[in-house]
């Protein structure tokens, strides 16, 4: 999207400018910066590990250097730093103590890492071929999927990145099987002229690198936060008593959604004070059947018939035991129908359709049209 000469660089989080002049400017554009991160610690010291620095490039893609050429950088400068060859460009994303405890969440020792240098913040011509080796990224992975499927290669290609001087490309892919492409980094390199990198990532991982809404109406933890993929079985869903439908279980990877394990641990703990009831509890006046049961507020609801959800009363965990113990026993609880319960009590919400006829607004408009009709024919003469 480009307005007034401004191009919003989603993938790198980051304002693109072409000023009147012809100058180029960048700068970090916080809104859209993947796996971004909140410098609570801002303004606190570490004088140990001042020279320590998040760089962020394409996507989630991070890395962290130490500044050498003792520039005085803050977060959102355009530096460029040490590759395996050639420098590339990125843009700083986190300073101060909050990188030492962003390490640990990646489980990274300081003492041992072996940091690559940030050599100097990003001059003009820098910026000039950065924005070169951009603007061929999105033609060359499109390029690069027609060549793996002219090879018959059993892979997807999700997406490209180049380094900041053009030199050297990174492909991400996805395969289900492992995948010989040396003669395809073979091709790649005669028709792109560059240095080839092949990644392989996971259908979570790709979600995280694309983007994207939720069904909640938020941005997709894989892409705003979540760095550890946990795996997720159908068993948290049957802890939660959610619907087996893989159509509402799935992501957007088509995998299990993260966020069914978010509350599963609390399930877990509320499950400890729900009995379990696998027969039908004998009352006075029949068996009653298990068919409901509200884990967080300990609720459970029988009813006469197991397969119909109809006529259900709610009764408490802790007076379900006591049921429970006392047909150990033999004996016969007092009915649960004995006293009728109203919808409201039921559905435990008051419904507010029957407080006033709905026809009210039916008898509105009848006298609006005898009153336009009065006015078009106006008054009758004698």
């Amino acid at each position: 999207m480009e307005e007034n000469n401004i191009k919003h660089d989603c993938s790198r989080g980051c304002l693109v400018e072409r000023t009147p002049r012809g100058d180029l400017t960048c700068t970090m554009n916080y809104s859209t910066c993947k796996l971004a991160t909140y410098n609570w610690m801002e303004g606190l010291d570490l004088q140990q590990y001042n020279d320590i620095f998040e760089v962020r490039f394409k996507n989630t893609h991070k890395g962290f250097y130490r500044n050498a050429s003792d520039v005085n950088l803050k977060v959102g400068d355009i530096v460029a730093v040490e590759a395996a060859t050639g420098h590339d460009i990125g843009l700083v994303s986190l300073a101060g103590p909050l990188v030492l405890k962003q390490m640990n969440r990646h489980k990274l020792n300081p003492q041992t890492y072996e940091f690559r240098k940030i050599y100097r913040k990003a001059k003009l011509l820098d910026l000039e071929k950065w924005q070169e080796a951009i603007a061929r990224e999105h033609h060359v992975m499109i390029r690069a999927r027609r060549i793996a499927a002219a090879e018959g290669l059993q892979m997807k290609i999700g997406d490209v990145e180049f380094q900041g001087d053009g030199t050297k490309a990174i492909f991400y892919y996805i395969a289900d099987e492992r995948v010989d492409f040396r003669r395809l980094i073979k091709l790649f390199a005669s028709e792109f002229c560059i240095r080839i990198e092949m990644r392989q990532f996971g259908a979570r991982q790709e979600a995280g690198l694309i983007g994207g809404l939720g069904v909640c109406g938020q941005e997709l933890c894989c892409s705003r936060w979540m760095v550890d993929f946990n795996s997720v079985t159908t068993q948290s869903a049957r802890i939660q008593d959610l619907s087996m439908n893989p159509q509402k279980l799935a992501g957007q990877c088509s995998k299990l959604k993260c966020c069914i394990d978010y509350e599963t641990p609390v399930y877990m703990d509320a499950l400890k004070d729900i009995p379990e009831v696998s027969n039908p509890i004998e009352t006075e006046d029949g068996p009653v059947y298990l068919v409901k049961t509200d884990v967080l507020k300990g609720t459970m609801w029988f009813s006469r018939d197991p397969h119909s959800m109809s006529e259900m009363q709610p009764v408490a965990a802790k007076k379900v035991r006591e049921m429970l113990a006392a047909n150990r026993q033999g004996v016969k609880v007092a009915s649960l129908y004995a006293k009728p319960r109203s919808n409201e009590d039921l559905n435990g919400f008051k419904s507010a359709a029957g407080e006033e006829s709905i026809t009210r607004f039916d008898k509105k408009q009848k006298n609006k049209r005898r009153k336009n009709n009065h006015r078009k024919n106006g008054p009758k003469q004698s």
